[in-house]
């Protein structure tokens, strides 16, 4: 089999949360498989709450005719379960949760009539553990989990398909305190086989994968790119494999086998 390059050439597609981090880069990767896309986000000159029902509407009604929707808008909140005010709560559902269910919605009324279409949800490692201080986050980020699986049953027969990356450690804004923490990230870092946190343009690239004509016989699937740290119940990494080198792990040549 001859290899192929993602070609996404006259597709128009809509990525919601797409002014920065991931979405940005989403964006920014499918423009250069050539499709032609619409940022749907709070930045930028015409600002798009997915939060809001009537605002996202009108944006996929601007959009028109669709090929790929990724629903990657999402925020997060770090605050300890009693400490958790209503408020908090219902927030990051409406923008991670409900905003994603409108998001599919909409898609899915926009591509059924045209019998195709691939819709990526941007879901997490959070998605499967119980990370302290993020209960909001975690659960929205399950929940999606359970709009992929019936979505992609539901819309399988319409020849439309639905997957999802979950995205371990990625360096953007929301993370900057993270990587900004040299002890913090050298123990994150333990746990994660690759040593390192990930890049905003390498979650891109999967979401491309499966928003491609490469993807055509998946749907329904969950894609980790998060350097292998779900596939490692213990720490990987200490002072004996290598050395932590300011921001990743780097092997040493040869690692002891000594304790």
């Amino acid at each position: 089999m001859r290899l192929m390059r993602i070609s996404l050439d006259g597709q128009r597609a809509l990525v919601t949360g797409g002014a920065r981090g991931i979405g940005a880069a989403t964006a920014g990767a499918l423009r250069a498989c050539g499709a032609e896309v619409i940022v749907v986000d709070r930045l930028g000159d015409a600002p798009v709450d997915v939060a809001d029902p009537q605002a996202l509407e009108d944006a996929f009604a601007r959009a028109g005719a669709l090929d790929v929707v990724v629903a990657n808008a999402g925020a997060t909140l770090f605050r300890r379960l009693d400490e958790m005010v209503d408020e908090d709560w219902r927030r990051l559902l409406d923008i991670n949760l409900t905003g994603a269910f409108h998001t599919v919605r909409l898609a899915a009324r926009v591509m059924k009539p045209r019998r195709r279409g691939a819709i990526v949800l941007a879901a997490s490692t959070n998605s499967f553990d119980g990370e302290a201080d993020l209960a909001a986050y975690n659960a929205t980020k399950a929940g999606l989990l359970g709009i992929l699986r019936t979505a992609s049953n539901e819309l399988g027969p319409w020849g439309i398909r639905v997957n999802a990356v979950c995205p371990g450690l990625i360096r953007t804004d929301l993370t900057a305190g993270h990587f900004a923490q040299p002890q913090l990230l050298k123990d994150y870092c333990r746990h994660i086989p690759l040593g390192r946190g990930g890049a905003p343009e390498e979650v891109a690239l999967a979401i491309v994968f499966l928003a491609s004509p490469l993807a055509s016989y998946i749907t329904g699937a969950t894609l980790l790119v998060d350097g292998g740290q779900m596939a490692a119940k213990f720490g990987i990494w200490d002072e004996r494999m290598g050395r932590f080198a300011g921001d990743h792990w780097e092997l040493a040549d040869p690692p002891s086998t000594t304790a």
